[in-house]
Parts: structure tokens; sequence; C-alpha cells
């Protein structure tokens, strides 16, 4: 996500790092660019001219001009605007209700809004700790309703039942009923979308949020639909009392205007990020954080708070402690590395997050590829117990059997048993205590990444 907008800030913002001082010129051609860079992300108009002016106001005063380094002091200062748009804290779920607390669910077809409802009851399930049930009142769509009682059951939470012959307001009132009786803490309702505003879907979402009185009303909106994202959910906004929006598909929206304009439009807080399909690729909106990963600055905050919900640590002290007493890095162990990596989201997804990763060349990140991972997981799975615990005896007859059994080339297995010996002679620098050494070895030899 940001893509395009990372790379033009950037780009504005570093001619300034190292000057000694402002000045007319390079001040007005570096909000220029920026201006051209927030409109090429599909921010909208009165939002950039706002942003630009709060820039320009902050940049002439003495916070800026008496800074020893007043290119610095402008990149703090578009960081803070940047944080100011989005909203500048994190707006976390109201749910300190008597159970039920009932969320509402709300959205035009296509937004995601089902497989949100299915994330968020995981979220707010292993997050808060909360019993959840879902239902789907989309009537018009049955093939909606079953794709929630399968999501659902994935996830691991029960669903209420309901058939196309129900009217949406009887749904939620029994569902309520039925959360009460089974103690439910959390009920998520998916309500029936429409490929576009109409008033009929305008009435039935407001009687149905009447019946249900939800303590919470997300809109779903794709975020890759930019500007149209930001007017469909001030018309919803305009209809219902919307508490947050949900923006969803951030990991193919190359833009971000959405995300950047919709606050400012709605005055409504985003409140979570779709960031891919799997059930639990719902990431928390964090402005500060997104603002750091728009200027390059990463975002170690979320990358440590993924590694600890997704890495196992017993495995993990397991690793440590096998590293330790000298014992060798096998492909099992290496395998393991990579899974958990994409359990954190992908190579891509982390790079996002790194600091100073945009210093790394555009090239590079262009060919970092979470289909290496997957393949190089593949060719070990293809592998008998004994060969993973014993690379050395990985030969030509077995490269070839691996290699058809993972569907690769054996070209593909030399370059799987480089790399994992290139981690293995890191592996045992780590276990030297020469952490800083194994770091430097990293460059350009972490699976994924290309030398």
């Amino acid at each position: 996500m940001f893509d395009n907008l990372s790379q033009r800030l950037q780009g504005a913002l570093k001619r300034l790092r190292g000057e000694g001082r402002l000045t007319d010129d390079n001040m007005r051609e570096t909000l220029r660019e920026v201006r051209m860079a927030l409109l090429e992300a599909d921010v909208g108009l009165p939002v950039v001219k706002e942003f630009i002016e709060h820039v320009r106001t902050r940049a002439q005063g003495r916070e800026v001009l008496e800074s020893l380094t007043p290119g610095q002091a402008l990149i703090k200062v578009v960081h803070d605007e940047l944080v100011a748009l989005m909203g500048t804290k994190n707006e976390r779920l109201d749910l300190a209700v008597r159970p039920p607390a009932a969320i509402l669910v709300a959205g035009l077809q296509g937004a995601g809004k089902t497989t949100t409802v299915a994330k968020l009851a995981k979220l707010v399930h292993e997050h808060e700790k909360k019993s959840v049930m879902v239902v789907s009142c989309d009537v018009y769509r049955p093939a909606a309703i079953e794709q929630l009682a399968r999501l659902a059951g994935q996830v691991g939470v029960p669903v209420f039942p309901t058939r196309p012959d129900q009217r949406p307001v009887d749904i939620v009132r029994l569902a309520r009923e039925q959360a009460k009786l089974r103690m439910i803490d959390v009920l998520i309702v998916d309500s029936a979308g429409r490929l576009h505003i109409d008033q009929e879907m305008m009435d039935e979402i407001k009687a149905v949020h009447g019946a249900l009185e939800p303590v919470e009303t997300l809109f779903v909106v794709d975020s890759m639909t930019g500007q149209d994202a930001v007017n469909t959910a001030k018309s919803f906004n305009d209809t219902l009392p919307l508490t947050g929006i949900v923006l969803t598909k951030t990991d193919g929206d190359a833009r971000g205007g959405a995300a950047l304009s919709i606050r400012q439009v709605t005055g409504k807080p985003i409140k979570f990020l779709g960031v891919g399909e799997r059930a639990d690729a719902l990431e928390s909106f964090h402005p500060e954080r997104v603002a750091s990963r728009i200027l390059g600055m990463g975002d170690v905050v979320t990358l440590v708070e993924q590694a600890y919900e997704t890495v196992d640590h017993g495995k993990a002290q397991a690793l440590a402690k096998k590293i330790a007493k000298g014992k060798g890095f096998d492909l099992e162990d290496f395998r393991d590395q990579m899974m958990q990596m994409q359990k954190m989201g992908g190579i891509a997804s982390l790079m996002e997050k790194m600091p100073g990763i945009a210093d790394v060349p555009e090239a590079v990140r262009a060919r970092v590829s979470d289909k290496d991972t997957a393949r190089l997981v593949a060719i070990i799975n293809s592998m008998t117990p004994t060969e993973r615990r014993d690379p050395d005896m990985i030969r030509g007859s077995r490269k070839r059997r691996i290699a058809a059994g993972s569907g690769t080339q054996v070209q593909d297995v030399n370059r799987l048993l480089k790399q994992f010996d290139q981690a293995s002679r890191m592996m045992k620098q780590f276990g030297k205590g020469n952490l800083g050494r194994m770091l430097q070895g990293l460059k350009g030899k972490f699976p994924g990444i290309p030398g």
C-alpha cells in the first residue's frame, strides 16, 4: 500500500535533508511536488489544499526555520500532518456494553464485506478474548449466507442460521435473542450489499440498524476505488450513524488516496485495514505507524506485534537453545522460519514495515516475491526427514526426485541448498554471539529477496 505515494513523497523530501536552510524557492518546489504526489494518489483536491496549507504554515514557523536541520524538521512536519489527516490515534472497538455487543457491518457489494465479518470475528475472539457469533441478513444473495457460514467455520466462531425467505429485520432480532440466550459477548451482523447506493437499500439498512441498536456500525469500502470509496462512505454516513471505516484490499492499492481522504471527508475514523485474503489479514489502523510507512521510516512496532502474535515461541526457544549448544541448523528449521515469515504476512509485507526500506533500490523491491518462499517450502516438503536433517546427502538422483516431487527444476533445488548453506553459516555465527556479523550477512541473502 502507498507504494507510488511513498516514492513520490520520499523523493520530494529527500532533497531537503542535506539543506542547511530552507528558501522560498526550494520550499515552493517541494510543496508543489508533495501536492502533485497527493493528487496522483487520488487524494481529494479540498483535502490536498488544506494539507499543503497546514504544512506551509508550520514550515514558516520557528520549529523549522530555527532548526539545525530544517530539512529534517520539515519531514517531521509532513509526518505530523499526515497523522493528523488520518486521525491522530488508533480508534478501538467500543465493546464496553452489556452483552451482546452488536456490530453492524455495511457496504456495497464486492467491497469484501462478508470476508471482513469473518476476519473481524477472529480478531475480536482472539485479541479481545470475547465469545463471538456472526449472522448474515443478506437474503438477496443465498451465496453470501453460505459464504459466511463457511468462513465462520474456518475461524472457529458460531453462525446464526438464516434463510433467504426471512426479513432482515426479523433476522437480527432473532439473532440478538439467541446471542443473549447463549451468553455471547459480541454479535457481528453482515448486512446486504448492493452494486450501487439506492433509496431501498438505505431504508432497509436503517430499519436493520434500528432493530439491532449496534454499539458499532462499520462501513466496509474497497480502498482501490479511491475517491469513489470516499464518496460512498460519505453517502452512507449521511444515512447511518457510522462509528468507523474498514478499508479493504489495501495490499493491492498502490495509491492510498482513500486512506488519506476518508477521515477528513466523513469525520469517521478508519478502524481496520484489510491487508490480504488470509483470515488474520486484518490490521488495526494506527495513523502514526501508517504515516511512518509512507515516509519510509518503517513500522517496527507493528512488526514486533505481529511477531509476538504469530511466532511459535516454543519452537523459537528450542531453536535458540539448539544453536547455542552448537547443534546444526537443518532444513526443517529453515522451513519453519520461512513459514513463520509467511504467517506474518509474507516478505513483501515485512519489507514495507522495515526502517530504511526506502533506501533499497526499487528494482530490488520489485523483484521480491512471496512465491519464492512458497517454492522453497514446497521443495523442502518433498524431501525425506533424513534428507532435511542431513542436506549433504542430497546429490544427483535425490535432487531430481525432489524437483519432480515439488514441481520445480533441479536448478531450484540447487538454489535452495545454496541459500540454506548461507543461512546455516550465519546461524553458526549467531551461536557464537556474533549477531552483528550475522545481520550484515543477511543482506541480499534472505529467502524471497534477490541478492
